[in-house]
């Protein structure tokens, strides 16, 4: 083996191993805009100070629905995961057990008609300052991939909505495909091989990740 092919070798193994970055070789850029949601409300560009502890319902969902009840028994966790993360409120998540108790059923969507004391009850309980209401609207388990959100975050005491989110992610979509590919590729390090996976728009899981983070970008900053 020559020096020039032993070279070209050990750089190849060095970039298997370590998905290039060791050795300066560039992933390749994905053309196109990535998708911007559309349908955000925010009441301000900041949350009001009195905002600092939020409950979360269970995750609502109409069953009737395709294959919605699947996504959101993936995608709860996901939703929670990415809410931490964003750290803009203390989050008390309710349980379907928690919220039957108090509320007398076990999810409620922001769409329907809630008890007279649905928020004073939350109160009581959580001490909450807001009610972030999940709903999962849509959902398809096989490419190409969608996933809907209505999210909802709304004063206990004033009744008001801070902030809400009314959102379908189709990976049809150019915009959206793109989006979700360039949210895998800037949390995971490739095999140079395997650096146009598209594996952002075959993975509910990932592409659920990438939904839920691009609309909690769009919460109101602290």
């Amino acid at each position: 083996m020559n020096r020039l092919a032993s070279s070209f070798f050990i750089s190849l193994i060095l970039c298997l191993l370590t998905g290039c970055s060791s050795i300066g070789i560039r992933r390749p850029g994905l053309v196109g805009a990535s998708y911007h949601p559309k349908n955000i409300f925010s009441q301000s560009e900041r949350l009001p100070d009195g905002i600092r502890r939020v409950a979360v319902l269970p995750l609502a969902y109409d069953s009737q629905h395709g294959d919605v009840e699947a996504g959101a028994t993936e995608l709860k966790h996901v939703l929670e995961s990415e809410l931490r993360k964003a750290q803009r409120f203390e989050l008390t998540i309710i349980s379907p057990e928690q919220c039957k108790l108090w509320t007398g059923r076990p999810n409620w969507s922001a769409k329907e008609k809630l008890p007279p004391d649905f928020f004073t009850r939350l109160n009581e309980h959580l001490g909450c300052d807001a009610v972030l209401f999940v709903e999962l609207s849509d959902y398809r388990a096989y490419p190409p991939l969608t996933v809907g959100w209505d999210l909802r975050l709304v004063d206990v005491n004033a009744r008001t909505i801070i902030w809400a989110a009314d959102e379908i992610f189709d990976a049809a979509d150019p915009a959206v495909a793109t989006g979700a590919r360039r949210y895998q590729l800037s949390r995971e390090h490739f095999n140079p091989i395997l650096v146009d996976s598209r594996q952002a728009l075959i993975s509910t899981r990932c592409f659920g990740e990438y939904t839920v983070e691009t609309l909690i970008a769009t919460l109101p900053a602290r």
